[in-house]
């Protein structure tokens, strides 16, 4: 069986470094809010290129902790809206209405499955206050046209980083603001949320999150409101929450980031052998909207390799017949879940496509060629 995800096998390739940090972290006696979440954020705000970076318990609560700091600077209030994408995973759509803020979904691109930003403006009322984009399947969602957007809105840009970390956006020319041309994925936007959920392209070895950003007010806020509305102990200055990266996850996340950047670039390997051996006409594979060869296009992570097929089931069980396991992100998306009662009405026919059609094939840093040769073979021989 070629697994989806090898997480064994990903934690073996540094398993000593993990010993050690693990060891050291009970050994210390200390194991929340000590060096080893000190250390992992300054190793993270330098690689992102940001001034903050804040370990919080998980990705959802990195994005709901940067709409209720927003909440609490004055910033947004109680129903004003949010534009997300709906083609997304529910986490996104859960950190804005767990803050008693509107959801306004739009829809995603077909070609890409991010959000169609050419879709936003016509969005915007009086009560938007941010648009909070998906970098979805590790593929940058950014453009001048985004940027463009929220300065003549006054809107603040929230990125859901959980899929895309190490990815880079580049632009042709400096907009107005001082910014590189090269920006990773967490320092485009006015503040991003980060997931370390094992599967991520840097997981932990439990549930763990970040939030980053250059506002030192927001990065106050949210390391209060993290830390029970508490900046000094005993003091509590906002109703805050208990979201906290431990020390041990810290630890072994910092084991690990170094070796990021070689493992997104042996996902793009196995990104680049699937796109150019599955020539099954029946199967919709991924596309990128310029020329590079995809092992040297940055703009991708490639979190998942995702394809889709008009009878999805069906392919799904044949390749878990020929011995390969795969995934379906996701079946149903936000707006139809029962979470979300009122929204069951809506109708977003490209959204609903994409979460009927798509299947998430194997793709990891320690997979091996003769795996991605044995399902391409597989792929190929399917018969519609």
């Amino acid at each position: 069986m070629v697994k989806f995800l090898d997480l064994q096998k990903i934690n073996a390739q540094y398993v000593d470094e993990l010993k050690s940090a693990t060891a050291r972290v009970i050994d210390s006696g200390w194991y929340l809010q000590g060096i080893e979440v000190a250390n992992f954020e300054k190793h993270l705000s330098e690689y992102i290129g940001v001034k903050h970076a804040i370990g919080v318990a998980n990705g959802l609560d990195a994005l709901r902790l940067i709409l209720k700091a927003y909440i609490e600077m004055g910033v947004m209030q109680e129903a004003d809206e949010v534009i997300v994408p709906a083609n997304t995973y529910i986490a996104t759509i859960l950190a804005i209405t767990d803050n008693k803020l509107n959801a306004v979904l739009v829809e995603p691109d077909i070609a890409t499955y991010n959000l169609n930003i050419s879709l936003i403006e016509k969005q915007i009322t009086d009560r938007t206050k941010a648009i909070l984009v998906v970098h979805l399947y590790g593929l940058v969602c950014w453009s001048e046209e985004l940027e463009i957007l929220a300065k003549k809105y006054h809107l603040k840009i929230i990125e859901d980083n959980a899929q895309a970390i190490g990815s880079l956006y580049s632009q042709n020319e400096i907009l107005s603001h001082s910014l590189t041309k090269d920006r990773k994925t967490g320092s485009l936007g006015d503040a991003s949320g980060f997931s370390f959920y094992p599967g991520k392209n840097l997981g932990a070895l439990g549930d763990a999150g970040a939030v980053t950003t250059n506002d030192d007010i927001l990065a106050e806020t949210v390391r209060a409101l993290g830390n029970y509305g508490s900046k000094e102990k005993y003091i509590h200055d906002y109703q805050g929450l208990n979201s906290r990266m431990d020390e041990l996850q810290a630890a072994i996340l910092d084991v690990k980031l170094p070796y990021l950047d070689r493992e997104n670039n042996r996902r793009r390997e196995i990104a680049q052998y699937y796109s150019e051996n599955i020539i099954n006409i029946n199967i919709v594979l991924p596309v990128l909207d310029n020329k590079l060869m995809i092992r040297d296009n940055q703009s991708h992570v490639w979190h998942l390799f995702v394809i889709r097929f008009s009878q999805r089931n069906r392919l799904q069980q044949y390749l878990t017949e020929n011995g390969i396991q795969t995934l379906i992100h996701y079946p149903i998306p936000p707006h139809k879940q029962g979470a979300y009662k009122t929204l069951n009405s809506l109708c977003f026919p490209i959204t609903e496509l994409i979460h009927d059609e798509v299947l998430s094939l194997p793709i990891s840093p320690v997979m091996e060629m003769q795996e991605a040769i044995h399902i391409v073979k597989v792929i190929n021989a399917f018969i519609k």
